[in-house]
């Protein structure tokens, strides 16, 4: 975590404005926020959290920059990015990455209002659906006005093609997640679609094409969860 220089004037009077723009141009979106003392979001005490997530631009971002040739650039990249960010706004920058213990950004995603559990488990997302990647928190120590989140899930409209589309039943809804049949099927010659294009099941769900991933992205991704 970085520690929270004094605000700016600029960034106390329109601060979610600018967190919104920082955030475009870095590649990122803002995938909700809320206020800790209101929702009762774990390890925090007032102020305001918002979450930050990859956006459409995100992977060519990376690519670019030079954490690209490095270990682990996604969170290399996030930590520079984010905690500059945090740095220019007056935050304080939290990752879902370099633990244990782990910040509990699954709670902070659900008090947002924009973040649900799925029929599967997994965590939906209002525009991006399943296709969720955080990258990292800016926490501000005043409270100011954000957009609200509807709090309702938009699997409560939804045929829920996410329960019935992993080909090993992996994500289910009812035990959720079989983690080892899911590791299994990717080491075996019909999984290399999932391994090399993404969850078939994350992908099923009709919002993750809201997050515009590009399929080496999800590659990435993958194999990180399941080296070869």
């Amino acid at each position: 975590m970085t520690a929270p220089p004094p605000p700016s004037s600029d960034a106390v009077s329109q601060p979610y404005d600018r967190v919104e723009r920082a955030a475009q141009d870095a590649g990122l979106i803002v995938m909700g926020a809320l206020h800790p003392r209101v929702t009762g979001a774990k390890q925090l005490h007032g102020g305001t959290l918002i979450l930050l997530g990859a956006g459409r631009n995100f992977w060519t971002t990376l690519k670019a920059a030079p954490e690209w040739s490095d270990d682990h650039p996604v969170d290399r990249w996030s930590t520079r990015v984010i905690g500059q960010m945090a740095h220019d706004l007056g935050a304080e920058a939290h990752f879902p990455f370099g633990g244990p213990p782990y910040a509990p950004f699954i709670d902070w995603a659900l008090k947002s209002g924009r973040t649900f559990s799925s029929p599967v488990g997994a965590l939906v997302h209002d525009t991006v659906g399943m296709m969720i990647s955080f990258r990292g928190a800016l926490h501000f120590p005043q409270e100011f006005t954000i957009p609200k989140g509807t709090g309702t899930s938009p699997c409560t409209t939804c045929p829920a093609p996410c329960t019935n589309t992993c080909p090993v039943g992996a994500l289910n809804s009812q035990s959720f997640y079989d983690v080892d049949a899911c590791h299994g099927h990717l080491s075996t010659t019909e999984g290399q679609t999932c391994l090399t294009g993404g969850c078939l099941a994350r992908l099923s769900c009709p919002l993750s094409d809201g997050a515009g991933r590009d399929p080496e992205q999800s590659a990435h991704h993958m194999k990180a969860f399941h080296p070869s």
